[in-house]
């Protein structure tokens, strides 16, 4: 029975993290946006599986999922941490890395190329000194093991929506003392426990004294969302567009389309007949390179970060 319950898990796992194809035009440049990164930015990702799908719905935002970058193995000052992100992780040592809670495999050491083909945008902590963004990424890294948190993401949901539609029975145990397991989390929540260790602030309550006072309170890590770091006053957003528009008015130079003023989706080129696949994405690489040299002509070069 329970060799059959196992089964029944992975197959659902699969089937919640299976992924659809990614756009075929990207929002942002990953080559530019790679080399801005610093240890511990974190990335927020707006994922393409179905899981992807009903955090979505819950947060009512596009990003999805939360990850911290830990930068090449080098760059973590402590000899045991490095030592065991190492272990952690078989691949290039100058392979730029991130930590981060997903379904199906819990916290683990990924390459930060897993997301090349997704919309990325980085959420940088302000004035986060050096020593503690090793705390932070020291903290992270020993939860490396960590199973992910189902229950955790199911009450998120109940706690989202209504209580009245729910008997009492159903509701949320977000806020029940030591609810939930040690050794599980879920991505965002991994991330405010890490920050919280050096009382670094993400969406803290803040209560003013009669005397004119603050004090600041911290936020249950368990109810925190991806969106979260991107609604934050203490992190700066970073972007890379695909398609740079820094100069003053440079968006009016832009290669619009003029005979058709709205798309309700992304516009589709029909295949050409008796042609494979290798010829359509030489098509389509060639096409790239066509349009980058107009824009270069244009006037629309970017300049290189």
């Amino acid at each position: 029975m329970k060799a059959l319950g196992n089964r029944i898990t992975r197959w659902l796992t699969h089937w919640l993290t299976r992924e659809r194809p990614p756009a075929e035009t990207p929002l942002c440049d990953f080559n530019r946006l790679r080399f801005e990164l610093r240890p511990c930015d974190v990335l927020l990702v707006e994922g393409r599986s179905r899981v992807s799908e009903v955090i979505r719905v819950i947060s009512q935002s596009p990003w999805t999922h939360a990850v911290l970058y830990l930068g090449r193995l080098f760059d973590i000052r402590d000899p045991r941490l490095r030592a065991r992100v190492e272990a952690s992780f078989e691949g290039d040592p100058e392979e730029q890395l991130i930590i981060e809670a997903v379904l199906g495999e819990g916290t683990v050491v990924s390459p930060l190329t897993r997301y090349q083909q997704d919309h990325l945008r980085i959420c940088r902590p302000d004035g986060l000194s050096a020593d503690d963004a090793q705390q932070v990424l020291a903290y992270a890294i020993r939860r490396l093991g960590s199973t992910y948190d189902v229950r955790q993401l199911l009450d998120l949901a109940r706690f989202l929506l209504p209580w009245s539609v729910f008997p009492r029975r159903w509701r949320s145990s977000l806020f029940q003392h030591n609810a939930g397991d040690a050794t599980r989390t879920v991505c965002s929540t991994l991330l405010a426990e890490a920050f919280s260790e050096v009382d670094f602030p993400i969406l803290p309550f803040i209560d003013r004294g009669t005397d004119g006072s603050l004090r600041l309170f911290k936020r249950n890590p368990k109810l925190f969302a991806p969106r979260d770091f991107d609604y934050s006053p203490y992190f700066s957003i970073i972007k890379y567009p695909f398609i740079g528009v820094n100069d003053i008015g440079l968006y009016r130079r832009l290669p619009w389309d003029r005979e058709t003023p709205f798309q309700d989706e992304q516009p589709r080129h029909p295949p050409l007949p008796d042609e494979g696949v290798e010829t359509d994405v030489a098509m389509a690489r060639a096409e790239e390179s066509r349009f980058r040299h107009a824009l270069r002509l244009a006037g629309m070069g970017r300049k290189e970060a």
